[in-house]
């Protein structure tokens, strides 16, 4: 169980790499417009949401080499991104190359999202899938926080701050580019391309052989009984798809990474200062990362429908306090207050379960191209709900904003009560089976 355990965390570091790209660019926002004079149009979809671009092409084709190349040398190749888009962005000196780089860090954001939770998911025990993919969410917060503290950090160091902020990066993607070399190809991946030594090799390492033999026939079981020619398209797949499409189209119109890639500006915008406004910020990856960490812990206790639940109820409260608040110009701390409220909602909620869920839907030989799409789902949202978001404030308000995010957190709850399963505990194999039928 510690080798898993280890294998897991390695891989989980992609997200630590995905949380901080995606949050420190929220220190920089503000810098890099004044710096190049930029509209809000222009700003918020090139300088900021290019990188969310970047991450919708890496979810789109991040299931071709976490196929063909599998998921270890893909999450390897993440890490080389990660490290050249910190080190360009850091250096250049107009918007587009800025934004080129941004992009390359993108890539490597999207492709995470498929290749390492479903790695974590492959060679987990079905009775802590969920603990161990909930690793990957983990990092994501952590990565928040840090980069939120960086930020923090980094503000006082003149006018070349940003570059400081985007550029620390590459010292993180470095280690994990190392660490990637050192874990071995999920055998269940392995099963697949035919090399059953290896993959049985690989199981006898943290499995008794009881339990390899019992696993190897249920993979066996799947593989012989899925068609060569099937694609994740074919009829029988569209209930699983519409889960993988609902979750993270959900996930987006709560309004989170809006919030995280404009947190310091929400927070002025609120009636705070710039510095407490970025002290704040650090509040909020606090709160995001003891959350994260009790919903990892009860996500294979409780179940996943339990913890939307509580995510949705509380992302219905805190979304409209946070447009009360906007709309009658309370002003004051209430405002941090009602965030971090939103931010714990999000993190017990959405945010521990759908990496996890996303992994274990789809059946093993499908795996890949399913995350894709769901992930895609993900970061096309991503990508287009927070260029709109200076857009949106300077037009009709950031309490309407938070307004419509409350609205469709009630529809989030509709679908967590009458469409979504309970997934804990099931094997992948016997998970595909059920929800097939």
């Amino acid at each position: 169980m510690k080798k898993i355990y280890n294998w897991s965390l390695v891989a989980a570091l992609a997200g630590f790499l995905f949380g901080f790209d995606t949050v420190v660019i929220s220190g920089a926002d503000q810098a890099l417009q004044k710096l190049w004079n930029s509209s809000d149009l222009f700003h918020g979809t090139v300088v900021i949401a290019m990188a969310l671009w970047g991450t919708v092409v890496g979810a789109l084709f991040g299931g071709i080499p976490t196929d063909r190349l599998g998921r270890k040398k893909t999450l390897f190749w993440i890490g080389v991104l990660y490290t050249v888009s910190a080190l360009g962005s850091a250096s250049a000196n107009d918007p587009y190359t800025f934004a080129f780089f941004r992009f390359l860090g993108g890539l490597g954001v999207g492709a995470s999202t498929v290749a390492a939770p479903a790695y974590i998911s492959e060679i987990a025990p079905a009775k802590d899938r969920g603990r161990f993919v909930g690793l990957y969410q983990f990092n994501i917060v952590f990565g928040i926080l840090v980069a939120f503290f960086s930020n923090y950090a980094c503000s006082g160091l003149g006018e070349n701050a940003w570059r400081w902020m985007v550029g620390i990066e590459a010292l993180p993607a470095l280690i994990y580019t190392l660490l990637a070399l050192r874990i071995p190809q999920s055998p269940r991946w392995l099963y697949l391309q035919g090399d059953t030594e290896n993959a049985q090799n690989i199981l006898a390492e943290v499995y008794s052989p009881a339990e390899v033999d019992a696993l190897v026939q249920e993979i066996d079981t799947e593989r012989n009984n899925a068609p060569t020619q099937e694609r994740i398209t074919d009829p029988k797949y569209r209930y699983i798809l519409a889960l993988a499409f609902f979750i993270a189209f959900f996930n987006q119109f709560s309004g989170i990474n809006a919030f995280l890639y404009y947190a310091p500006r929400i927070f002025e915008a609120g009636g705070l200062g710039e510095s407490t406004a970025l002290l704040s910020s650090v509040g909020i990856g606090f709160i995001n990362l003891v959350f994260t960490l009790l919903g990892i812990n009860l996500i294979d206790r409780v179940g996943r429908k339990i913890l939307m639940y509580l995510g949705s109820l509380g992302y219905i409260i805190s979304l409209s306090l946070i447009a009360t608040s906007f709309t009658l110009d309370w002003g004051g701390f209430s405002l941090p207050v009602f965030l971090f409220m939103f931010i714990a909602a999000h993190a017990i909620g959405q945010g521990a379960v759908i990496w996890v869920f996303i992994s274990e839907i789809f059946p093993n030989h499908l795996r890949s191209s399913g995350q894709s799409f769901g992930t895609s789902v993900h970061w096309v949202l991503a990508a287009v709900i927070p260029s709109m978001v200076p857009v949106l404030f300077s037009t009709i308000g950031a309490g309407a904003v938070f307004g419509i995010f409350a609205f469709m957190m009630v529809l989030q709850l509709a679908f967590v009560y009458f469409y979504m399963p309970e997934t804990k505990g099931v094997s992948l194999e016997q998970l595909s089976q059920n929800l097939q039928n």
